[in-house]
């Protein structure tokens, strides 16, 4: 599997115990229709789902993978007219984990849309990953697509990978990628955990209703019986106003 791409960074060990794989799941949402669903990997394995999104239809997928030794979770979305794809990803990495997203978002035929938003957290040895290949068919003029990619390294001895990819045959398109990785200050880092103070990196709405006139940054917050020390905050991503009339979001 090293010679194929989308496997380059796969934990091999892990695979093998898992291989053969069943075939990926498949959704087709019909022309005018909406699908949501959310996919929580937590126990480790690989999750593969085909999606073809019909015309002026809409579909969200929002995912959490943080689970098992080798977390991995697949998606082939092909979109055509005026079809509308949001992707949510969050994944959360430690120890000696290896977690993946794997996407491809096949834009088929003219006028559709697609998001994708990837936060990843990686700490100790773990390695997070996303591959993401957005694919324009040389018909599938004014295509509006964009891949927002960043990820947090807790410790230096964790990884992050990051390709988003852009395959277009169209002239008419919008099309964006972007990919961060960064680290949290070392030194503040270290003081606060040689001093047993567990940290914590919140959401966008967290912040609004836990902080609305403070910095978050060092402040406390209360996660079931322990206390939190506030050390990042993740940017907003909002919903666009054609995702949420297709959505029906108010």
């Amino acid at each position: 599997t090293r010679k194929d791409e989308a496997w380059r960074y796969a934990d091999t060990d892990a695979l093998a115990r898992l291989w053969p794989l069943p075939a990926p799941g498949a959704v087709i949402v019909p022309g005018g229709g909406k699908f949501e669903r959310a996919i929580v990997q937590e126990a480790g394995g690989v999750v593969q789902m085909q999606l073809s999104i019909g015309r002026q239809a809409a579909a969200a997928l929002y995912v959490l993978n943080s689970g098992g030794d080798y977390g991995r979770v697949e998606l082939d979305v092909t979109l055509h007219e005026g079809a509308d794809f949001a992707l949510g990803v969050a994944q959360i990495g430690g120890g000696a984990q290896t977690l993946e997203i794997i996407t491809t978002v096949t834009h088929a035929e003219p006028g559709a849309t697609s998001r994708q938003v990837v936060r990843s957290v990686a700490g100790g040895t773990a390695t997070v990953t996303y591959l993401g290949k957005v694919a324009v068919a040389r018909d599938a003029q004014q295509t509006d697509s964009e891949q927002d990619v960043k990820a947090m390294l807790l410790e230096r001895s964790a990884t992050a990978n990051a390709k988003p990819e852009l395959e277009i045959y169209a002239d008419d398109v919008k099309c964006a990628h972007g990919a961060a990785i960064g680290e949290l200050d070392a030194n503040a880092l270290f003081y606060m955990q040689s001093r047993g103070m567990p940290v914590a990196i919140i959401g966008s709405g967290l912040r609004a209703r836990f902080f609305t006139t403070e910095p978050p940054l060092g402040r406390r917050i209360k996660v079931g019986e322990e206390w939190l020390t506030v050390v990042g905050v993740l940017a907003p991503r909002p919903v666009s106003a054609q995702t949420a009339e297709r959505l029906g979001i108010r």
